[in-house]
């Protein structure tokens, strides 16, 4: 080759090339461009190439096509690295070639409805590769409908196998295809483990597909799930994050029918151990779980605490998913309310014995229900029983507050006659004067403090950043869902935070002050009293 016409080309760093600049330039626009007037010019020339698409290979592909004057052999393997080495030159307007090379891709193209199953999963992979270019995202759009369009035909063995050449498309059915159906999957979940190759992007357009098409939603359930607990090869933390967030907001598309509690439950499995995944999606998965609290299973609900050293099970969690259950209190029927509770109850004589659960946390459990949503206190009364002979040192006015809950009238003769012997329980007498007293304090609350009620929310719990971040949680989903009359009622809240910690700081003090003409506290340990709440202190 003549030094005059030689092209040195440096291709992303990968390796160079030394290509004959003018029959290039015959072919690319791109290049024919970028040299003008210099033709025939006996200086050595250099072209650098950062992003060129599929790197050294992509552009060995694309000089193979100029150096056999205009011709290649495309196949459903190579074809999408040829597509975008095509664009990428500006192959597509050159008058010296009967078909161009992009109308040459573009034809190939037309007949992608009958590629075999792992011929599209080869293209998909390269069109992730070669993301974001101009044309990447149509070809990806083609591929992945063709992909979905697949899992939606009848087919009683394994996916089919067909062929396809440059000059023609013929469709051919091989049940010896080397995609075939693995040992022990059935005929709806055979595609699995091939889409796990799905990134982010990817992965919300082919649900989004697979619902337009009416795949069954219970099938795409279960996906989501799969992807979700499948071990995630080459991924970032934050595209594993990405992909947990839009399968969240892709679970709330899905019929409430087609989800089951144990696989959301694994998601939030999964959404526990990422640090950097966003608090509202969180939410939004904590809030969806709730709204089929009624469904759920003790073994379910019975999650490790995060901080080990503050109590054995997630309680936290627990009340975020009653709140969320009792936001949709619109369309809660008592069924489901009464199923509810029991539930709770269930979890309160799990939790009861944990000596490092403290009275705020489990007053909030026993609390976070009304009354009314229990035809039975029995276990109600045998949870509490239990946390006070764990705990036998509880502050006398944290006792009163928990053993005033238990309705009397709800519990069974066994259980009266327990609670007659019961030398741990408050009297009868001790119980009424204290709620007396309560319903006078309470009467000198300022309306604002409501927002206890609206949350569901022992009184005594005292935490009061940590019930300002519910409610600011709480009301950020009520906004983004609808939820009129929960925002009307949270913004109130939020507007006197700051001056409800100072008036709650006023009505403990007062209270606790009241509470000593009837109850003497307990002694922690000899010689040192407990100390207040903390809000109170």
């Amino acid at each position: 080759m003549e030094v005059g016409y030689s092209l040195e080309v440096d291709v992303n760093g990968e390796e160079i090339f030394i290509v004959d600049k003018e029959l290039l330039s015959s072919f690319s626009g791109r290049l024919s461009k970028l040299f003008g007037n210099l033709t025939g010019s006996s200086r050595k020339l250099k072209v650098i190439f950062d992003s060129f698409p599929g790197g050294a290979h992509g552009f060995e592909l694309m000089a193979r096509f100029c150096y056999n004057n205009g011709t290649i052999e495309i196949t459903p393997s190579n074809v999408v690295l040829v597509n975008h080495a095509a664009h990428y030159m500006e192959m597509g307007n050159n008058s010296l070639v009967k078909l161009n090379l992009v109308d040459q891709t573009e034809k190939f193209l037309e007949g992608i409805k009958y590629w075999t199953w792992s011929e599209l999963l080869q293209a998909l992979k390269q069109c992730q590769d070669l993301l974001p270019t101009t044309n990447s995202s149509l070809l990806l759009e083609k591929v992945l409908d063709c992909l979905v369009g697949k899992l939606n035909l009848p087919t009683t063995a394994s996916p089919f196998t067909c062929s396809s050449n440059n000059s023609s498309f013929q469709f051919s059915c091989d049940t010896t295809s080397t995609c075939s159906m693995r040992n022990n999957w059935s005929q709806t979940t055979w595609w699995f483990e091939d889409l796990l190759v799905l990134n982010a992007n990817s992965f919300d357009k082919v649900m989004r597909m697979m619902m337009s098409q009416k795949l069954d939603h219970a099938t795409i359930f279960r996906f989501v799930v799969f992807r979700l607990k499948s071990r995630y090869l080459n991924v970032t933390p934050a595209e594993k994050c990405k992909i947990t967030e839009v399968a969240i907001n892709l679970l709330s598309l899905l019929d409430r029918s087609s989800l089951s509690c144990k696989g959301l439950f694994d998601v939030l499995l999964v959404v526990s151990r990422l640090k950097s995944i966003s608090k509202f999606y969180k939410l939004k998965l904590e809030h969806l779980i709730g709204s089929m609290l009624d469904q759920t299973t003790l073994d379910h609900l019975l999650v490790p605490s995060p901080h080990r050293n503050y109590h054995v099970y997630d309680v936290n969690l627990i009340l975020r998913l009653v709140k969320a259950f009792l936001l949709e209190r619109s369309t809660i029927s008592r069924n489901q309310l009464r199923k509810v509770a029991s539930l709770v109850d269930s979890y309160l004589l799990e939790v009861a014995p944990d000596f490092l659960l403290k009275p705020s946390k489990f007053a909030a459990l026993v609390m976070v229900l009304p009354d009314s949503a229990r035809e039975s206190s029995d276990r109600l009364y045998h949870s509490i029983d239990m946390y006070l002979q764990v705990h036998d040192q509880l502050f006398e006015e944290e006792k009163m507050r928990l053993c005033s809950v238990v309705n009397r009238y709800k519990l069974s003769a066994k259980a009266l006659e327990h609670l007659a012997q019961n030398s741990d329980f408050p009297s009868r007498t001790a119980l009424e004067s204290f709620l007396a007293q309560k319903s006078k304090l309470n009467s000198s609350i300022p309306n604002h403090l409501s927002y206890l009620k609206v949350v569901r929310r022992s009184t005594f719990h005292t935490d009061a950043k940590e019930e300002q971040e519910d409610i600011e949680q709480i009301l950020t989903f009520a906004r983004r869902h609808g939820h009129s009359n929960e925002i009307d009622n949270l913004e109130t809240e939020l507007q006197g935070m700051q001056k409800r910690v100072t008036e709650l700081k006023k009505v403990c003090t007062m209270m606790h002050s009241e509470m000593t003409t009837v109850t003497k506290p307990r002694l922690h340990g000899p010689g040192k009293a407990r100390s207040l709440p903390k809000l109170c202190s």
